[in-house]
């Protein structure tokens, strides 16, 4: 993909993420698919000519391995704040709120502040980085709602429905 391409795709896909935190929205009861996203994305990214800098290959590995870490960070964190709970059907469902919207931001920050380190440091960053960073956030928040959803009890009384 080309580099108009690439930012059209990372644009959508942030906005479908927010704005589903936006609202309440059922978690799907097939939780084997949770991990297409974060794969898609990783197969578009390792497609990447330009993941690392020839010219400066520890550093762009440094950054590489410090943006997966904090997409892990990131979204273990924006999965940590979501609310998820059960319904009187036993439905679950989850919603983001303020603290989510922290999260958000202080994951933004982060990625700025290591794209600014790279630029600092004169090494060429392509998207594939960005892409990874957005694979490891998504895997990580999503792996862990699909856990605190299967721990979460149905309601009292209530019989869950499969």
């Amino acid at each position: 993909m080309s580099g108009p391409i690439d930012a059209v795709v990372i644009i959508a896909v942030v906005a479908f993420l927010l704005v589903g935190q936006a609202r309440p929205r059922r978690l799907s009861a097939d939780a084997r698919r949770w991990w297409l996203l974060p794969a898609v994305l990783v197969f578009v990214a390792l497609r990447k000519p330009d993941l690392v800098d020839s010219a400066h290959p520890t550093a762009s590995l440094a950054l590489l391995v410090g943006g997966l870490l904090s997409g892990l960070a990131v979204g273990a964190a924006w999965a940590w704040t979501t609310r998820i709970w059960a319904d009187e059907s036993g439905a679950i469902w989850a919603r983001g709120g303020k603290a989510t919207a922290g999260v958000w931001l202080g994951g933004i920050l982060l990625r700025l502040g290591l794209y600014g380190a790279g630029v600092l440091a004169g090494v060429h960053q392509g998207t594939g980085a960005l892409l990874l960073t957005m694979a490891a956030m998504l895997l990580a928040r999503t792996g862990l709602l699909v856990r605190r959803a299967a721990e979460l009890g149905p309601a009292y009384g209530v019989p869950v429905r499969g």
